[in-house]
This record gives C-alpha cells, sequence and structure tokens, in this order.
C-alpha cells in the first residue's frame, strides 16, 4: 500500500491541528516532523514573499524527509500600516515582541488613533506542497476584515485576538467556524482538490 503520510513544514501545534483537521477526506495522513524522524530543522525565512517562504520550508522538509511536504507562510497586511506586518508578521516588533500576546500589542499601539474606518486588513495565507521527487504546487487564500480596538476571544492563535471580520467577530471568538472561514482553511480547500489527484495517482 503506498504511503501516504505528508509531513507539515512546521511544529507548531495549533498550526498541525488546523490542517490535520482540513485535510480530512483527503486520502492523507499528517505527520509532524518528529514523527517523519526529523529534528527540529531551521529554515530561513528571509523570502520577500509568502510564496518564495513556503516554497523554501516545504522543499527543506520534502528533501530532509522523503516524504511530500506542506508548508504555509502567512501574514496579517494592515491597509494604515501600507500592507505590514506582512511576510514579517511572525516577527512583528523586532526583539521586544517574543510573543503572539507582544506582537498584536505592538500592533495595536501603531494603530492608536486609527478610526474604523482606516482599520481594513486581511490574512493572506500561501500554501506549497513539495514532493521529493521536485514537484510543487501553491495555492492561495485570503479572509478579509479590520482591526479590532482591543484583543476579544480566547481561541486561535497569532493575531486572531484583534482580527475582527465584517459580522464583528474577532477570529478568535470563532471556535470550530475558523476551520471554514480562515485564510489557511480557503488555502487548503484549494489544495485538497491536488491532494486527491495525487492520492489516486491522476497528475494534479
Amino acid at each position: 500500500m503506498p504511503d501516504r503520510r505528508l509531513v507539515l513544514a512546521s511544529s507548531n501545534a495549533g498550526k498541525a491541528r488546523e490542517f490535520a483537521a482540513l485535510m480530512a477526506g483527503s486520502g492523507w495522513t499528517l505527520v509532524l516532523p518528529r514523527d517523519a524522524g526529523l529534528g527540529r530543522m531551521e529554515v530561513p525565512e528571509g523570502a520577500r514573499s509568502y510564496l518564495e517562504n513556503a516554497t523554501l520550508k516545504a522543499v527543506a522538509y520534502a528533501t530532509a524527509s522523503g516524504l511530500p511536504a506542506l508548508a504555509d507562510d502567512s501574514g496579517l497586511e494592515v491597509d494604515a500600516l501600507e500592507g505590514r506586518p506582512g511576510v514579517l508578521s511572525a516577527r512583528f516588533g523586532g526583539r521586544r515582541a517574543r510573543t503572539d500576546r507582544e506582537r498584536y500589542e505592538h500592533l495595536l499601539r501603531l494603530l492608536e488613533g486609527v478610526p474604523p474606518a482606516r482599520r481594513g486588513a486581511r490574512f493572506r495565507a500561501v500554501l506549497v506542497l513539495a514532493d521529493p521527487n521536485g514537484l510543487n504546487y501553491a495555492r492561495e487564500g485570503t479572509v478579509e476584515g479590520r482591526i479590532a480596538a482591543a484583543p476579544r476571544g480566547e481561541n486561535g492563535f497569532g493575531y486572531d485576538p484583534v482580527f475582527e471580520l465584517p459580522d464583528g467577530r474577532t477570529m478568535a471568538e470563532l471556535g470550530d467556524e475558523k476551520q471554514h472561514l480562515s485564510h489557511r482553511a480557503r488555502a487548503m480547500r484549494e489544495m485538497m482538490a491536488v491532494l486527491r489527484d495525487l492520492a489516486a495517482g491522476r497528475p494534479a
């Protein structure tokens, strides 16, 4: 029977839970790097685009594990900050912002006094599936919203508590609905067709 394991190019537990749920019915089993015999891998994310960063990670993990690897690079783009933090979302605020909370508090400070109408923002995610044989597949998803005045909600991670959807709830207030509405969920729905084709032995 073919090995239908797919290694996630991340050790982030939140992402692992999210992707495992999103991949249900794909014909693949998502495994963490440690389950694929990999130690902690540090892949530089110094590229200027989500696609480049995700591709670097996916190719590195596929090469090291001998399995197809799924990587994502995602970020928050705030209109009033000319698209920042973007690809630097995970490192926004520099060394003084080491936790999710410190990063979104830094963001809120930068937006003090900015009215709701100018706080438009979006989450963007790019997924890359890299095959050990050198084939790469990329898909993208976005979700529009705005930056809330203060954090709300206990679910999610990253900037979820301050990202407000058009219905007024933050991403951290969604619970299980996030699996259908998030930027990663939208990108994953596009990638699911690729995974099903590959599992069935069809060209993607």
